[in-house]
């Protein structure tokens, strides 16, 4: 991911513009598009943090949810060999693909974020390292 800033429980993706010398940002996880920018880190602080409660005084004032809504499902796309190995590896443990995807961001997402990278090692060595194994000697067996 890009950089972040973080303010009230929200958070916004930040960015440097060489061609206009300016640092933008963006607030995700909202309903609407907000933009903010500075021409120094103090200033995107700043911005953002305008930009932030101008936008939920205009929600609470409208009466509208700030926080985008989400479902519970989405699709992702992976190559097709991935989600092989990844629904092999599930029905050897049991579990639907869906808990294995459940339980896969889980781990990754139940530490703080400077550990998420080591999350994801330890993600890969303990679940999709297995995965590709189990579905290599599955394939090397038939």
């Amino acid at each position: 991911m890009t950089d972040v800033l973080q303010y009230k429980n929200y958070y916004a993706e930040v960015h440097f513009s060489a061609e206009d010398e300016v640092f933008h940002g963006k607030i995700i996880g909202i309903n609407d598009l907000v933009n903010f920018e500075g021409s120094t880190v103090k200033e995107l602080k700043k911005a953002f943090h305008e930009a932030l409660d101008d936008y939920l005084e205009t929600c609470e004032e409208l009466g509208k949810e700030p926080e985008k809504t989400y479902k519970g499902s989405f699709n992702v796309r992976i190559p097709s060999d991935l989600h092989r190995q990844a629904a092999r590896y599930a029905a050897l443990k049991n579990m639907t693909l869906n808990d294995f995807v459940r339980h896969a961001i889980d781990t990754v997402l139940s530490k703080p974020p400077n550990t998420r990278t080591t999350n994801f090692i330890l993600l890969f060595l303990t679940f999709i390292g297995p995965a590709l194994i189990a579905g290599f000697l599955l394939y090397e067996n038939s």
